[in-house]
């Protein structure tokens, strides 16, 4: 068996998983989500404009808890709660020598991942969820569980108009 043929270098020197979490959920296909609050499942934001859905892209610093597998998990758990979102699986990796977490929460209506360096107190969050939910609510969560001193997030409607 030729080594570098069947595993090239740039697998070779891929950094070390210290802890990896991969949960699944399962849920009935026909449930609909409904927040009590009005949401109706339709891709609709702002002003009534049609779309597939929102993308909150969020940078966090000064962030708590960047090196804390569990309270990232129940993090996005909750955060997919309280969107009306419904969590499918998270998958988790934590690097060893102090290194970050890097992870997805997959949603029936997206997804919400995750990279932190705790070296610079900082982590990025993508959120994106389509349908009823409401991504906003998952940002917000993630702020109060992570206290950064910082916060950046840029909105974007995806699949606008036609």
């Amino acid at each position: 068996m030729n080594k570098s043929k069947d595993h090239p270098t740039i697998f070779q020197s891929a950094p070390v998983v210290d802890v990896s979490v991969s949960q699944s959920f399962s849920f009935d296909e026909g449930t609909v989500i409904n927040d009590g609050q009005g949401s109706t499942g339709d891709n609709v934001v702002d002003n009534n404009v049609e779309c597939a859905g929102q993308h909150f892209i969020v940078d966090f610093w000064g962030a708590k808890f960047l090196q804390d597998v569990h309270v990232l998990e129940s993090a996005l758990t909750d955060a997919a709660h309280v969107a009306g979102a419904v969590l499918l699986h998270i998958h988790l990796h934590k690097f060893a020598s102090g290194g970050g977490i890097t992870g997805v929460a997959l949603l029936a209506e997206s997804h919400i991942s995750v990279h932190t360096w705790p070296e610079r107190e900082y982590a990025a969050f993508d959120v994106f969820m389509c349908g009823g939910a409401k991504p906003e609510r998952a940002v917000a969560l993630l702020e109060e569980v992570f206290k950064p001193s910082r916060v950046n997030v840029h909105r974007i409607v995806r699949g606008e108009g036609e």
